[in-house]
């Protein structure tokens, strides 16, 4: 992994949504609302990290939600996972990742706006 620029915020992500991250596909990255995610703002930008494989985006916006599935229901669900998962799976997948406590911190959509790719070796 290269070294982040000052103003690039680095992120670790698991390998399947870095990947949909890195195609165009996810859009919409999922996270509670720890006080570092929080501080996540428009125009900032970051760097998905996964093993040696990262992407780069910039943030379009935030958006707060008290749970996920009240984010479930304002965002494009296309958008959050892989292609074809329906709003339960998308939920599961969520509530695997973080459980009720952190859940009860927030739930923060940012909107990505992806600035390149770059794969593990290249």
């Amino acid at each position: 992994m290269s070294r982040p620029a000052p103003d690039e915020r680095v992120i670790h992500i698991r390998r399947p949504y870095l990947d949909l991250i890195a195609s165009g596909g996810k859009t919409i990255e999922v996270r509670v609302g720890y006080p570092g995610m929080r501080r996540i703002a428009a125009g900032q930008r970051l760097r998905f990290v996964s093993g040696d494989a990262e992407v780069p985006a910039r943030v379009v916006k935030v958006v707060e939600y008290p749970s996920f599935e009240a984010l479930l229901d304002a965002e494009d669900n296309d958008a959050i996972g892989a292609e074809g998962m329906n709003r339960d799976q998308l939920l599961a997948a969520c509530r695997e990742i973080y459980p009720p406590e952190k859940e009860a911190l927030g739930v923060l959509a940012i909107h990505l706006a992806r600035e390149g790719a770059r794969a593990a070796g290249t």
